[in-house]
């Protein structure tokens, strides 16, 4: 699949996986996507934990109960950001980590596989610390992002997108030359 095949084919999946594995292979080079997007200054602040024990899966689903994909997932990734001051006394965690989820969902999707992003909930109720005790990161490490990750088991309806005309112009806003 093409990029541009994978921008298109690209949806938030949030239905339950089919009993298909998702290799190391493959876990590793969505890794290689995220590590390889751009980061303030170069500072490189995301950092990556894949998951792909059965045992660990099933511990981030009793921590996520109420989320299907987490429940059947094969794989999961979770991007931790570190919010450090990288230029003068900006932190750019939210930008690094975003750009990174973004090169691996679009890898997980040309690979043939399903995501979600689910950073929201990951904000209540201690869930992104438990996450992160779980998985053993660092005090100065916080799980940011969670990446449920395997075959749909169904189709989804992909949500629609406004026109082009809608959402972007030349020149000037609103102008279509």
């Amino acid at each position: 699949m093409d990029l541009f095949e994978a921008f298109a084919a690209r949806s938030c999946y949030r239905g339950e996986f089919a009993d298909v594995p998702v290799t190391r292979e493959i876990l590793t080079q969505i890794l290689d996507a995220g590590i390889r997007a751009p980061s303030a200054c170069n500072q490189q602040t995301p950092s990556f934990v894949a998951v792909d024990d059965p045992e660990i899966l099933a511990k981030i689903a009793e921590i996520l109960p109420n989320h299907l994909s987490c429940k059947t997932a094969k794989a999961a990734i979770v991007c931790f950001s570190d919010d450090r001051p990288v230029y003068n006394d900006i932190s750019f965690y939210k930008e690094d980590c975003a750009a990174a989820v973004e090169n691996m969902l679009l890898a997980i999707t040309s690979f043939g596989y399903a995501s979600v992003w689910l950073d929201g909930v990951l904000r209540r109720e201690q869930i992104a610390e438990r996450i992160a005790k779980l998985l053993g990161a660092p005090a100065n490490k916080r799980a940011q992002v969670l990446l449920p990750i395997g075959v749909p088991a169904a189709s989804a309806p992909k949500a629609p997108r406004l026109p082009f005309e809608k959402r972007a112009s030349f020149n000037g806003w609103g102008e279509q030359d």
